[in-house]
């Protein structure tokens, strides 16, 4: 297949609308089912590579979850903890294997931004992987391959309309890439930047301890930052993303929101939040939400008398702004990336009140002294990659 019409582009006016080869050969994919739109496309490639250079820096299986060609979550196939399996909501399925572990925590950390995403798969999609993909809301996959049990359950999606690409694993992209912006074709180099063990080796800090654990998942960071609209910061503890802070035009509004949503990973593990008794015919989207507010300031639209008996079976008691900072001082070892350097030692106080203690970032701001300041005073490690990550 050298090309595919698509429905529309970006937008439904926005016609006529295809992907095609420009140099006349084959694409690269296959579409096994449904009809997968133009920001499909977008999200499927873009997750393939991250999924892709994951694997190869990790050897383990990896998964993406994608929502407007950025990653909500990113992730290696790690066994998940009963605590994990619970707020992921898939401690009915027994045991899974590490693909399904590794979607599993990628859907899991912001399961509200994950919410009708695009999968991306490193590996051939087994049945267990399939079995927690046909119960989620979800615009399609991508994948090397797919079991035929698994296949046949993912065809059952959106009433066999679920969009299934399965992908070359050899494709070898051109060297120069292209794009047109109001008729201006603009060219560059892909960037084949390889994240490597001695990517962190520049350590500028005091403290200069860096387990093979924490390289590991500052290089999740790393790799989920390629394929993350500038600009941004990953946060990432125990080989999955959670905290990603996508496109904001200010790096400390960056590390912010991703401090947030890695906050909110941490405050759904807390006992208040385990122990909350949801009624029986409230769906997984549903109690996602009602989590959302319930550890956030806008708590009492989900507590409030006439609202609270809509969700729960017994009126929850508050989670004060005290007892979240105490549970919030348990997170710790968490790695943070950044895509670019750090110009304030804002960020660095920011990263500390969630948990980081470990950083990477290219430096080369004139403030570099007082980054590094910061992260001497709370006893982090930072690394300079001298690398800039920006994607467009």
């Amino acid at each position: 297949m050298k090309e595919l019409e698509l429905k529309y582009g970006c937008n439904p006016n926005q016609k006529p609308s295809r992907i095609y080869m420009a140099d006349g050969g084959e694409l690269p994919i296959t579409v096994l089912n449904g009809k997968p739109g133009y920001i499909n496309f977008l999200d499927a490639f873009n997750g393939w590579q991250l999924v892709k250079e994951l694997k190869e820096a990790t050897g383990l299986p990896a998964a993406t979850s994608f929502k407007h060609v950025s990653p909500a979550g990113a992730a290696v196939g790690l066994p998940l903890t009963d605590t994990l399996a619970k707020i992921y909501w898939v401690d009915d399925l027994g045991e899974l294997s590490p693909l399904a572990c590794a979607y599993a925590r990628a859907r899991g950390a912001d399961r509200m931004s994950s919410f009708g995403d695009f999968i991306s798969l490193s590996d051939v999609c087994d049945v267990d992987t399939a079995r927690l993909i046909k119960r989620e809301v979800s615009d399609g996959v991508i994948a090397p391959g797919y079991e035929p049990e698994a296949l046949e359950l993912l065809k059952q999606k959106k009433k066999g309309n679920y969009n299934i690409i399965q992908i070359d694993p050899d494709y070898v992209p051109a060297a120069l890439e292209h794009k047109e912006v109001y008729g201006v074709t603009f060219e560059q180099g892909r960037n084949e930047l390889h994240i490597g063990d001695d990517f962190f080796d520049n350590i500028v800090t005091e403290n200069r301890e860096m387990p093979k654990e924490a390289k590991i998942d500052l290089a999740i960071s790393m790799i989920t930052l390629k394929y993350t609209q500038s600009n941004s910061v990953c946060y990432v503890k125990g080989g999955q993303a959670i905290g990603i802070g996508a496109g904001q035009q200010s790096r400390i509004h960056c590390t912010r929101l991703a401090g947030q949503k890695a906050d909110n990973w941490w405050l759904r593990q807390s006992p208040k939040v385990m122990g909350l008794q949801f009624l029986d015919k409230i769906g997984r989207a549903d109690r996602d939400n009602a989590i959302d507010l319930y550890i956030g300031d806008e708590y009492m639209d989900v507590l409030a008398d006439g609202k609270w008996e809509q969700t729960f079976k017994v009126k929850p008691e508050v989670f004060t702004k005290e007892e979240k900072r105490e549970w919030l001082d348990k997170l710790t070892d968490v790695a943070l990336g950044s895509d670019a350097f750090f110009p304030f030692g804002d960020n660095i106080e920011r990263a500390h009140k969630s948990g980081v203690k470990y950083v990477a970032q290219p430096g080369g701001s004139v403030r570099d002294d007082n980054v590094i300041e910061a992260c001497n005073s709370h006893g982090m490690v930072m690394a300079f990659t001298g690398i800039r990550l920006f994607h467009h």
